[in-house]
């Protein structure tokens, strides 16, 4: 992220704030942020090297997981397809393995951040879901 050369299309000027900031470094494929499992980041490897996915456990929604770039459009999964730019397609396989077999066991919706029909349906600010 704070590489002397930034790769491909960064733009370090977009996040030059968070050089700074107090991080926590993630050492484990999961990391349930309160610890009571309703917030949950998912190492996710493959797209990028770090790529990470967010689970999250609403009380009247259910299981929502948030993909990130791991899936760009509902074709890819339905299709079983990856894009040319993946990082590592390997391990973007095995994730997507991983992630299908969480989402079997949790019940939990996947979202698609780049599926523009889907996120059209989805509730905006001031709307919220529970």
């Amino acid at each position: 992220m704070f590489a002397e050369k930034p790769p491909g299309v960064t733009q370090p000027s977009s996040y030059a704030a968070l050089r700074n900031i107090k991080t926590l470094i993630l050492k484990s494929q999961e990391h349930d942020v309160f610890g009571d499992g309703t917030v949950v980041i998912k190492a996710a490897p493959g797209h990028t090297p770090g790529h990470q996915i967010l689970y999250l456990k609403l009380t009247k929604t259910g299981g929502v997981v948030l993909s990130g770039d791991l899936y760009h459009y509902p074709e890819e999964r339905r299709l079983d397809r990856l894009p040319t730019f993946e990082f590592n397609q390997e391990q973007t396989r095995a994730t997507r393995v991983a992630i299908e077999a969480f989402l079997k066991q949790t019940g939990a919706q996947l979202w698609i951040q780049h599926d523009f029909t889907a996120n059209a349906r989805l509730k905006k600010a001031p709307d919220y879901y529970e």
